[in-house]
């Protein structure tokens, strides 16, 4: 009889995959929680302590560290020292072994973890498993993740195991225990000013594409354990993802990441948002986004931090878009969309990267930051103009703030009733940007008289400032912190404007 040893913390699938086990005959080893779901499932289920003799101790932390168990892992089915061994020793081999560890980066992710909890969530047998397992690959099956207990289950069905399935899964082993390890040592790394010494990057082949950013560049999406991250996407339907569209929906979920009452929509092109708003439901918000500029949403990515229903799917319905993101799709939204096969329907939980680490590439090696979170909080904010602002026009101002920020520096955006109706994005200069944006308002006819302006670093000079007042321009919104703010003032001033200072900038290069 063919012997499985199942624990996991991630319990996605796995009483189907002990099921189609004990369906074949195999005999089932399972510990502390995983044990007793699949007794709840009706399931056989052998004790590690029933195999060992010896019970858990120190709270769960020693229970899968015996010879009984590595024994039956390692040992060399071709040679008979290693057999004769077991024998002598009445340990029985260990033919698969299914193991997921403690959640430790979802745990230290928490912006409240305490060390004392990092530190109880570090799996150490978890790991010494899946390695002993891995190592001996050629007799054991390591499996590691969820989505593979499907297809092992079939080739178990249909024969032995290939060994070429057999080195893919232990070499999956050894990926995850190095995330796992390098998670845990950027944890314990003594830090400079906040960040780790040292870094160890560790990713899994998720997806391979059919090429990159151009034809001729080969491309694939690796994904880390991080947590509500591309790990998570789920298409629904459509064409094949391409290396632009992941790029895109990936902004354009940060982009309405930056609410989280109100339903929010943007509409992405070339990572920046070429129509962003905040409605009452997320049809609304789409409209209202649509409007920015019609034009350039054109084979746009569009996202919504909300659940897509279906007036929403049929409110795009006459607009040719690539990729539709969201956290999830009413199943009526899904049929709407269905009428249109190349459509790439994606979910994609809304993730705010509290705590995260952003690594730029840069030859022979990456810039790493703080990923951007954006702040909403009006702690700092002054207004050094004469005019205050009107509590519609601060209204305004703060969705401004909120949307702005996705937009590639430099950056300027116009809006009006909580939708952005200019975009002046990824400009030299300042006051080109907010050129930019006058212009591409009134390209789509959208008065700018009245309108208000967020822009993501300070006015270097007044000249942005004179050209938002020519535009009709009542409200600014900025970080302030040139030396020639005084200048910047007096020119707001001059022309009525009413003036935030948030103190914050927002670059996004």
């Amino acid at each position: 009889m063919p012997r499985a040893l199942i624990s996991v913390s991630d319990k996605r699938g796995i009483v189907p995959f002990a099921q189609g086990l004990a369906a074949l005959g195999w005999e089932i080893i399972s510990t502390g929680g995983t044990a007793a779901a699949l007794r709840k499932a009706g399931l056989d289920v052998l004790s590690v302590d029933d195999v060992t003799g010896f019970p858990e101790i120190l709270d769960g932390r020693v229970k899968t560290l015996h010879p009984k168990i590595h024994g039956g892992l390692l040992a060399r089915r071709d040679l008979a020292a290693h057999t004769a061994a077991l024998a002598s020793h009445a340990i029985v081999p260990i033919d698969l072994v299914a193991v997921n560890l403690y959640p430790f980066q979802a745990t230290v992710s928490r912006s409240d973890v305490s060390h004392e909890d990092a530190i109880e969530n570090i799996d150490v047998g978890g790991p010494s498993m899946l390695r002993s397992a891995a190592k001996n690959h050629e007799a054991v099956i390591a499996v590691v993740d969820p989505t593979d207990y499907g297809p092992v289950l079939d080739l178990i069905r249909s024969g032995p195991v290939p060994i070429e399935t057999r080195r893919e899964l232990a070499a999956k082993v050894f990926a995850h225990t190095a995330d796992y390890d390098a998670a845990i040592a950027r944890f314990l790394t003594p830090k400079s000013d906040g960040l780790p010494n040292r870094i160890g990057v560790a990713m899994e082949l998720m997806q391979p594409l059919r090429y990159g950013e151009n034809p001729g560049q080969r491309a694939a999406l690796y994904v880390s354990e991080e947590p509500r991250g591309m790990r998570d996407l789920s298409q629904r339907q459509g064409k094949e993802l391409s290396f632009n569209n992941l790029l895109d929906l990936d902004a354009a979920m940060a982009a309405v990441a930056c609410w989280d009452k109100r339903p929010a929509c943007a509409v992405i092109k070339h990572t920046t948002p070429c129509g962003i708003a905040v409605g009452v439901s997320a049809a609304d918000a789409f409209e209202k986004a649509r409007r920015t500029d019609p034009v350039s949403a054109f084979g746009s990515v569009i996202a919504f931090n909300t659940v897509v229903d279906a007036a929403t799917a049929r409110a795009m319905s006459g607009l040719f878009v690539e990729v539709v993101v969201a956290p999830s799709f009413h199943e009526e939204a899904l049929a709407v969309f269905s009428a249109k096969k190349n459509l790439r329907v994606v979910e994609l939980p809304v993730s705010r990267a509290v705590g995260s680490l952003d690594y730029k590439r840069v030859r022979g090696g990456f810039l790493v930051q703080d990923a951007f979170v954006f702040d909403g909080a009006e702690r700092g904010w002054t207004i050094p103009t004469r005019r205050t602002p009107t509590d519609p026009e601060l209204n305004d101002l703060r969705f401004a703030w909120a949307a702005v920020a996705s937009v590639k520096s430099n950056a300027v955006l116009l809006a009006r009733d909580e939708m952005a109706i200019g975009i002046g994005a990824g400009q030299m200069s300042r006051v080109d940007a907010s050129f930019l944006a006058v212009h591409k308002a009134r390209e789509q006819g959208h008065p700018t008289e009245g309108a208000v302006l967020a822009s993501d670093g300070f006015f270097p000079f007044a000249d942005g400032v004179e050209q938002a007042a020519a535009a009709g321009i009542t409200a600014i919104i900025q970080p302030g912190g040139s030396v020639r703010d005084a200048e910047v003032i007096a020119a707001a001033d001059a022309a009525g404007i009413g003036m935030v200072l948030t103190g914050r900038r927002q670059f996004r290069h």
